[in-house]
């Protein structure tokens, strides 16, 4: 599994390509975390920060706290179920923010 970290700021990994699939982790106004994959991460986040997506719509705020790039979509929703595990949240919690 080859996953690419977002730089700081609106920065693309150099890997970056129309065929990448991404997992993202959106911090809400609870304090807690959505985590979720996309093939356009731009678009998405865009949706979310709309209002347009059920599951985050009732948050005022959705900030992009850390994106990671897949070659390939399984291997993306792979990455984006364990890190709703409870093994994957620990591993979150200490490595990607």
């Amino acid at each position: 599994m080859r996953l690419v970290q977002a730089k700081e700021g609106n920065n693309r990994p150099i890997c970056y390509t129309r065929y990448m699939h991404f997992v993202y982790i959106l911090k809400l106004t609870d304090e807690t975390y959505y985590v979720g994959q996309t093939k356009d991460i731009d678009a998405r986040t865009e949706k979310h920060v709309k209002g347009k997506v059920k599951s985050t719509s009732r948050y005022e705020s959705k900030d992009l706290v850390w994106y990671g790039a897949f070659n390939d979509k399984i291997t993306a929703i792979k990455f984006e179920k364990y890190l709703k595990t409870s093994s994957g949240k620990s591993f979150r919690n200490r490595h990607l923010i």
